[in-house]
């Protein structure tokens, strides 16, 4: 019988939606982040400081979040 992987990983996963309407799939945020009582709220500039550094290292600026949402399992 296979094992079920179990969900208490350390990271939550998001996928997040760009105003140009690109798709940016399985962005990890920890889970420690959005546990709170502000939710997935702290997620959104969690995700947009990594664009930011993503940006510097490529040299291509991600563009602006429109939407962000927790990848389906």
């Amino acid at each position: 019988m296979a094992k079920k992987k179990l969900n208490d990983s350390a990271f939550v996963l998001f996928d997040v939606i760009y105003e140009d309407g690109s798709l940016s799939s399985n962005r990890k945020v920890p889970t420690e982040e959005v546990t709170g009582l502000d939710g997935d709220a702290p997620a959104k500039s969690i995700i947009e400081a990594q664009d930011r550094k993503i940006g510097e290292l490529s040299g291509r600026p991600r563009g602006v979040i429109k939407t962000i949402k927790r990848s389906p399992l």
